[in-house]
């Protein structure tokens, strides 16, 4: 089995408790990663932005043969554009459906469906297309879908791009852009569409033109959202315009929701000309500025609220990341009333999405590494802590750093130093039972994670930066 290596260590104080925050290297090798879907079973489905898919065994290994690669059909230029998310039909393990959501060669957002041909490919030639919509920039494409539990493809747009929405088409029912849309693909019309449009959607009936896949509207540039899997609440991270980062959530079932863009940005008014009364429109839960504390921050990455069983210390935390600070953050409560917590930058990863396995543990991809971790709960015990009880000094460290294990009650079994894309510089088998000494010299600045493994199975991890 391919082992889970912990990357780096994110230390986290509340006035209320303190949690511990790990990201492990879950699987690398892959091409700028920017969406990440199970398909009901204990595999990972990754797309990578040039147009391919793959799939990562429940072990972390990358399958080598591409699940579908579309490539020839999907245009990546910019950093908005590509293939951009995946879908798996409820009754996938079924059917062998799996929609995709990506940017053409002509500049325009497809939405269309492919078949799986084996347990492990899909047929590239099988695509059947469901919405063509049309797209005047090259920016804010939106771009994640998932299924809801009444069986309907829910898929979010962006505004079109430029900037400032300049045609206001997020507030406009005759666009399909700045929506949240939803169809039905079982039930396609009878000599038109592949798709027919549920019967409770809001806007059946109104004016000539209104478009009737729209669910709810006013968002700008809705990067990645999804459905809370208890709840089934929609959490929606929708991208700022020039210094708000905002995150909207609406109960399951809520319809017509205008999200406010482009008469706000986030709680602040953008351009509140031919705007609705601000009576009827639905404000984000948390947000952030670009000079929130710490680094620059520029792009909200959604991701999921935790639903699994291994992290139960993080039940119920809606976990997002911003894409210029590295910094992973969650928001917390229930209610109306949310925190939003920042933990602390990891790297230089670029976050560009998070996914959530059919168990409900979270992981979240790096553009720029290809690598996609897991993240999880790095709380010892108070006994454990004591059981430890390793001084790692000094940190920053220049030339040697020294581990001091007269103090531990545990046999030290080995120790090993990561840097940040999880390849192994250093290990040492069995170390001196009182102080080792590792030579840093040759070792290129910058963060390390360093693992200190025990005989009886536990483990320690922490980081130290090299100057």
């Amino acid at each position: 089995m391919k082992p889970i290596i912990p990357l780096i260590i994110a230390w986290l104080s509340f006035p209320c408790f303190s949690q511990n925050i790990n990201i492990e290297l879950f699987s690398s090798g892959l091409s700028n990663p920017v969406n990440v879907k199970h398909a009901g079973d204990d595999r990972l489905f990754v797309a990578e932005r040039a147009g391919v898919i793959k799939i990562i065994n429940a072990d972390g290994t990358l399958e080598t043969t591409p699940f579908l690669n579309v490539n020839s059909i999907v245009t990546n230029n910019g950093g908005e554009q590509g293939l951009l998310a995946i879908a798996f039909h409820p009754d996938y393990t079924t059917n062998g459906y799996l929609f995709v959501n990506y940017i053409a060669n002509n500049g325009d957002t497809v939405i269309s469906r492919f078949t799986r041909n084996s347990i492990s490919t899909a047929d590239p030639n099988s695509e059947l297309v469901f919405m063509n919509i049309s797209q005047p920039y090259s920016n804010h494409n939106g771009g994640d879908m998932h299924f809801g539990t009444d069986g309907y493809l829910y898929i979010s747009t962006g505004d079109g791009g430029s900037g400032g929405d300049p045609e206001n088409r997020s507030q406009n029912l005759t666009s399909h852009l700045g929506k949240l849309l939803r169809i039905d693909i079982d039930n396609p019309v009878i000599g038109g569409l592949n798709y027919s449009i549920p019967a409770d959607n809001p806007f059946i009936g109104n004016a000539v033109g209104t478009k009737q896949e729209i669910w709810a509207y006013g968002l700008r540039n809705p990067w990645k959202w999804s459905f809370d899997r208890d709840t089934g609440d929609i959490w929606i991270a929708d991208v700022g315009q020039n210094q708000i980062e905002e995150i909207n959530m609406v109960t399951s079932g809520s319809a017509a929701v205008n999200y406010g863009w482009r008469c706000y940005e986030g709680n602040d008014t953008y351009n509140t000309a031919n705007c609705p009364s601000v009576s009827t429109l639905t404000f984000p839960v948390a947000q952030y500025t670009h000079s929130n504390d710490g680094a620059f921050k520029c792009s909200i990455t959604g991701g999921y609220r935790y639903r699994g069983t291994e992290q139960p210390t993080l039940e119920g935390f809606y976990f997002f990341a911003d894409y210029c600070s590295d910094e992973i953050g969650y928001v917390q409560g229930d209610g109306m009333n949310f925190n939003l917590t920042f933990i602390e930058d990891f790297g230089s990863d670029g976050f560009s999405a998070f996914g959530e396995d059919l168990a409900g543990e979270l992981y979240i991809a790096g553009l720029n590494s290809g690598i996609i971790y897991k993240i999880i709960d790095a709380d010892l015990s108070v006994n454990e802590q004591i059981l430890f009880n390793i001084k790692i000094y000094p940190n920053p460290v220049k030339d040697s750093l020294n581990l001091d294990f007269r103090n531990t009650t545990h046999v030290i079994k080995e120790i090993n130093i990561f840097n940040l894309h999880g390849k192994l510089v250093k290990s040492i088998s069995k170390p001196n039972s009182t102080i080792t000494t590792f030579s840093t010299k040759e070792m290129q600045n910058g963060l390390y994670l360093i693992e200190i493994n025990a005989e009886n199975g536990s483990k320690k991890t922490s980081k130290f930066i090299k100057q």
